[in-house]
């Protein structure tokens, strides 16, 4: 079994005017590159985990057309919950719905082999920015909505890292490898220490899987730090073709 990852498929089936290709020639024929390479590499036996942003429907009667899509896909695939999964709410009613070969974490860890996974959305974190790595940006809040967003934005982390810390505890301590997903990135481009990095730590991770950063200069950045090795997965990042992580 080999275990691979690719993140933010952002797909658009079940909606319309969604399409990514408005955002430059990255993410032309995006989800065609993302089928051929994805099937070019993985096996039937293989795991791929995918960090968030699936896709951009707000109910889970319109992603399905998306998560099908998915699990045409070749191998099981891990999923976590981005912060444009809207349509992701109730756990258990998506545990019901999914398609045979996706498996969705949600404050748990799933085990397959000698590996264990687990993970969360997380959110910004005011430890870090990434705005030295991102091509272009542009921000339509005024400064009194950017001081209230910020503060929402710490709650929401705080939450987030709870959430982390009991997926975390879900973990089997005797896996040969030990994965945690997030959608948000844990740690920063200098890879100094952080609130989410020193949880990874504490709980023995080898390895942390993340997207949700686009349109980036010319990297590669992240890297290893410690006994963990961090990986950017989303699929403009990686030209839609899946990273080996094992």
């Amino acid at each position: 079994m080999h275990i691979w990852a690719l993140s933010d498929f952002h797909l658009s089936f079940g909606v319309k005017n969604k399409s990514m290709e408005k955002f430059g020639d990255a993410w032309k024929d995006w989800t065609q590159k993302i089928e051929k390479n994805c099937h070019a590499v993985i096996k039937e036996e293989d795991l791929l985990i995918i960090a968030g942003d699936l896709s951009w429907a707000t109910t889970l009667k319109e992603a399905l057309i998306d998560l099908k899509w998915i699990d045409s896909l070749p191998g099981k695939k891990i999923i976590i919950k981005g912060n444009h999964d809207y349509w992701w709410s109730s756990y258990k009613k998506l545990q019901e719905a999914l398609p045979p070969s996706i498996f969705a974490i949600q404050n748990n860890a799933l085990n397959f082999g000698e590996v264990s996974i687990c993970g969360t959305r997380l959110w910004d974190s005011e430890e870090f920015s990434f705005n030295s790595i991102i091509k272009s940006e542009s921000c339509s809040f005024g400064k009194e909505e950017i001081k209230e967003l910020q503060q929402e934005d710490k709650k929401i982390f705080d939450r987030e890292l709870l959430r982390l810390e009991m997926s975390l505890k879900e973990l089997n301590q005797e896996a040969k490898y030990k994965i945690a997903i997030t959608h948000y990135p844990p740690i920063g481009i200098e890879l100094k220490d952080s609130k989410v990095s020193k949880l990874l730590e504490k709980y023995k991770v080898d390895i942390a899987l993340f997207g949700h950063l686009h349109s980036l200069k010319k990297g590669p950045f992240f890297g290893k730090k410690g006994n963990i090795s961090y990986f950017l997965t989303s699929t403009d990042y990686l030209n839609h073709t899946p990273i080996q992580i094992l």
